[in-house]
């Protein structure tokens, strides 16, 4: 089938890439060893530590978010060590996979991926744990398999409580300039993120935000590493410049993304993400459909999977979707192959984008003979029309960059 206008991409990443961010890499490849690029690099790596909420230094990597996570292992610990993990989702069993081949010994609290992480579960392991064996905690924040949230804040706290050492690590992939994260107020030893979510650009960077303390780490950590060592980036970074090629022409569309992220003003862009989800789950409701996610605590506000009604596959919806509308929708991952659907509303996103999408989904959804109600476009442009908010509410604040 042949489609006219824009492609509907509303998986849960990569993201739409504006067009500022686009024209923005689009130039000729300039000399990473020169004056310009150090001037792009220092922005850059300055401009990422408001969007961490952090003084300290944000390492940058050219690579998917896996990459970063395996740099959070290798520059803090030893083989042998113990972590504690938790089952949210798919990408936690990802994060302990990564840290099982790395020889790490882990604690891996079991879940039924329909909930966040639960601090009591990390409290009780840490107190028990009375020779602080545990080395590491290590958390999803927003799981995108699930939509799922774990409360960083609250996790920190039960670690608190239980007056335990651990580094506590944390994955924001799918978080990150999207929902309010704070790694210094947080205490978070080392965040993990990526380029292709909140940040509105293509695949190819991730990020490490290092505590003080994680740093420490560093220095009696017995993992082999060299690309992913911290302290190898750290020196030129210092001067804007990196240890080997970077990807330069996606600094510049991070450089843009940032402007436009400060102009905004990221309360303002959490404050939009949370619409988004509120609406998008108020046609799944009325829809007569069930949020993956059991918990409203828990509700994130990247993304949405959906249940689908037994004997229906979701699967086949989004076959039918795409081919009629021209639209993606996330797929259900490992176990909930054919379950559930995933809407993403996040990154580059506004009201209209939102109601096309639901648009192509209750379509889909009588298309493909899914038992439901309509009216779930209906419900969510009413809470979108209750939602707006006016010019005197919304706070801009001027750019860190230049």
């Amino acid at each position: 089938m042949i489609h006219t206008g824009r492609h509907f991409l509303q998986i849960p990443g990569p993201t739409n890439v504006p067009d500022r961010v686009l024209r923005a890499m689009d130039r000729p490849v300039i000399d990473h060893r020169g004056p310009e690029f150090a001037k792009l690099g220092i922005e850059v790596l300055e401009g990422l530590k408001a969007i961490f909420k952090t003084e300290s230094p944000v390492v940058m990597y050219p690579s998917s978010g896996s990459g970063a996570w395996e740099a959070a292992i290798v520059n803090t610990l030893s083989p042998g060590d113990r972590v504690l993990m938790f089952e949210t989702g798919h990408f936690s069993n990802l994060w302990r996979d990564i840290a099982l081949r790395h020889g790490l010994t882990v604690d891996y609290v079991s879940g039924d991926w329909r909930r966040g992480a639960r601090p009591a579960d990390a409290e009780q392991r840490l107190k028990e744990d009375k020779a602080h064996a545990i080395k590491a905690v290590m958390v999803v924040h927003n799981e995108t398999s699930t939509g799922a949230v774990s409360s960083i804040s609250e996790i920190r706290q039960a670690m608190d409580r239980a007056n335990h050492p651990a580094l506590l690590m944390v994955d924001t992939i799918s978080s990150l300039a999207s929902m309010d994260y704070r790694h210094d107020d947080w205490g978070v030893d080392v965040t993990v993120g990526g380029s292709q979510k909140g940040l509105m650009l293509p695949p190819g960077l991730s990020f490490n935000a290092v505590s003080d303390k994680a740093l420490a780490a560093n220095k009696t950590s017995k993992m082999p590493r060299y690309y992913w060592d911290w302290l190898e980036m750290l020196k030129p970074n210092h001067s804007g410049f990196f240890p080997y090629t970077p990807a330069t022409n996606l600094l510049w569309g991070l450089r843009e993304a940032l402007l436009m992220l400060h102009e905004e003003g990221l309360d303002n862009v959490f404050r939009r993400h949370d619409r988004h989800a509120e609406a998008t789950r108020t046609a799944v409701r009325s829809w007569g459909l069930e949020v993956w996610c059991a918990d409203p605590k828990d509700y994130s506000s990247s993304l949405t999977a959906v249940l689908m009604p037994q004997g229906h596959s979701a699967d086949r919806l989004r076959e039918i979707i795409l081919e009629n509308f021209d639209m993606s929708l996330g797929t259900g991952l490992p176990k909930l192959a054919g379950k559930v659907f995933r809407i993403g509303h996040l990154g580059h996103f506004n009201d209209l984008m939102l109601a096309g999408a639901l648009g192509g989904v209750e379509m889909g959804l009588r298309l493909a003979d899914v038992p439901h109600k309509s009216g779930g476009v209906t419900a969510a442009l009413n809470n979108l029309a209750t939602t707006i908010q006016s010019k005197d509410q919304i706070n801009r604040p001027a750019s860190v960059l230049a």
